[in-house]
């Protein structure tokens, strides 16, 4: 049972004979219902004040408990945006390790057709400078003819009637 201030000021005793003095238990009963009333009052305080710290200690346990989430998810959004970055990083490279391939294998074949073309007119001269020497030797060949023509005709015409050298003129207009 509880007892409050009032029932100690409130609380009467029997009267006997030679017992307590009334005035003085009564003067001692009302101290301890004034000390009891304070007691009361200073409990209250510390339970309200309890109950503050504990609301304050709910409220930071609280944000302890938001803020760790929110440093395991920056750790967890950390670790993610690294493991993106490596894995960009490494697909830039292999792109231009295949970029680099094939730019290494596009000179490759555009050198070997720059070969095979060089080949193909080293051998176009080779046919054309050997035809230009058979047509010149012909050609040559030719002139020393038409030279001994020349002579045997003039030789001729120094023996004939003049008709030869109409003759020499179309042969000449004819080359």
């Amino acid at each position: 049972m509880k007892i409050t201030p009032l029932d100690i000021k409130k609380q009467e005793f029997k009267k006997v004979l030679r017992g307590y003095d009334p005035v003085e238990v009564d003067s001692f009963m009302q101290m301890m219902s004034n000390e009891f009333a304070e007691l009361i009052h200073e409990n209250n305080d510390v339970k309200d004040q309890l109950l503050q710290v504990e609301a304050r200690l709910r409220d930071f346990q609280q944000m302890e408990k938001t803020l760790q989430q929110t440093l395991m998810q920056a750790q967890e959004s950390s670790e993610k945006a690294a493991e993106n970055s490596r894995r960009e990083a490494q697909l830039v490279l292999q792109e231009a390790e295949l970029k680099a391939n094939q730019l290494l294998e596009r000179a490759r074949n555009d050198v070997m057709r720059a070969k095979d073309e060089v080949a193909t007119l080293k051998s176009k001269k080779e046919s054309l400078v050997s035809r230009l020497k058979v047509l010149l030797n012909s050609e040559i060949e030719l002139l020393k003819a038409l030279e001994l023509d020349d002579d045997e005709i003039h030789r001729d015409l120094s023996k004939g009637t003049g008709k030869e050298s109409i003759a020499i003129d179309e042969i000449v207009n004819k080359l």
